[in-house]
């Protein structure tokens, strides 16, 4: 399929991915790191993905102010006015508002992909042509579309989708479209495990296709206040101003995700269900899933790591560090400049804690 040149896409980079701390801070978060040993950053990877969907100068990057060098350097490809800087974290519904803003200045028939930086995607060919597909359905329909991902394990760290499994498809040309029925955060270990055999459960996998008109009269409806916020910029955008602007606009703007102040309330919303090799990275543990092992079913990254009757652990040291270790099972090992986490993976979901507690007692030079 030829790329036209109404798509466009929006590249969400302003996290700072403290589950994967020590080796992601403040400074330097995982989208910006090779998390993998690819030879590519996370972002890099996005980028080169979705210039594969739309042309390139139609991709817009998303991310804090001081990342702006940081995202320079690794895609210096961009425009810097292709480079949205936030003044401050006020999470997914602000950052897309501003996008859509910016990208109406420059074609309101746009249609219009968003997706998070740092996701592991192995089947490529797969993910375009399920993108192209909601494209298409975007462009013929007033949805507001998401990308579902078949569960493979009842996991608790991702939220899921419920479809309306009907008899009739609701849009013959893509069968796999469905009426989104419910959203559901991270449910716990027993909850999952029911999603796992109703069978019409999805993990949300935070990737929306919409066409600009759709998503504008979503905003105009679910999230007014937000969306006046950013009209009041019109003429701005892209030109000297806008800095100023964004940063007035950002002190006064509500923090809030675009799955609960939109997707969940609104009406028309559909999923693609998809299988795709996809995984958010987001925790140490969807790392370890995505690693190599040894026969021990060790994962480890660094050249002098020896390990003495330990299984199952994600070790991550520096190249040139001996690190011994033995009787381990299930942990977590990570040393990262002036930090070294020990952890059980079954705990990791502390990991955030820690880090708060860390801010609190020693301070940011450690985060």
């Amino acid at each position: 399929m030829a790329k036209s040149k109404h798509n466009f896409c929006v590249i969400m980079a302003g996290g700072i991915g403290a589950r994967f701390w020590p080796m992601s801070r403040t400074t330097h978060p995982k989208q910006f790191i090779d998390i993998l040993g690819t030879g590519e950053t996370l972002i890099q990877q996005t980028f080169k993905r979705f210039k594969r969907i739309c042309p390139k100068e139609n991709i817009y990057i998303v991310t804090n102010e001081i990342y702006l060098a940081l995202v320079m350097k690794q895609i210096p490809e961009l425009n810097r006015q292709q480079i949205l800087l936030e003044p401050s974290r006020r999470n997914t519904a602000p950052c897309i508002a501003y996008a859509n803003h910016c990208i109406l200045e420059r074609d309101p028939d746009a249609l219009i992909v968003v997706a998070p930086s740092d996701h592991i995607i192995l089947k490529e060919d797969v993910f375009q042509e399920n993108v192209e597909a909601a494209l298409v359905a975007a462009s013929e329909n007033d949805w507001l579309i998401t990308l579902g991902i078949r569960p493979s394990r009842p996991d608790t760290g991702y939220g899921y989708i419920q479809y309306v499994d009907g008899k009739k498809d609701v849009y013959p040309r893509e069968k796999h479209i469905k009426k989104v029925k419910t959203f559901t955060e991270k449910p716990n270990l027993e909850l999952a495990e029911t999603f796992l055999k109703c069978g019409d459960f999805l993990w949300n996998s935070g990737i929306f296709i919409w066409s600009l008109k759709s998503i504008m009269k979503a905003f105009e409806k679910h999230l007014p206040d937000v969306n006046v916020l950013f009209s009041r910029g019109a003429g701005l955008y892209g030109t000297k101003d806008e800095k100023s602007f964004i940063f007035q606009t950002y002190t006064v703007c509500k923090s809030i995700s675009i799955d609960y102040g939109l997707m969940e309330p609104a009406e028309n919303v559909y999923v693609l269900a998809a299988d795709f090799g996809w995984s958010d990275l987001g925790t140490w543990g969807s790392l370890y899933e995505n690693r190599p092992k040894d026969d021990q079913g060790n994962t480890i990254v660094g050249k002098n790591v020896m390990m003495y009757d330990s299984s199952n652990c994600i070790v991550n040291m520096p190249k040139d560090k001996l690190v011994v270790l033995e009787g381990l099972s299930d942990y977590i090992v990570v040393e990262s400049e002036n930090v070294l986490l020990v952890c059980k993976k079954s705990d990791e979901q502390q990991i955030r804690q820690f880090v708060n507690d860390v801010m609190l007692e020693k301070g940011e030079k450690f985060v």
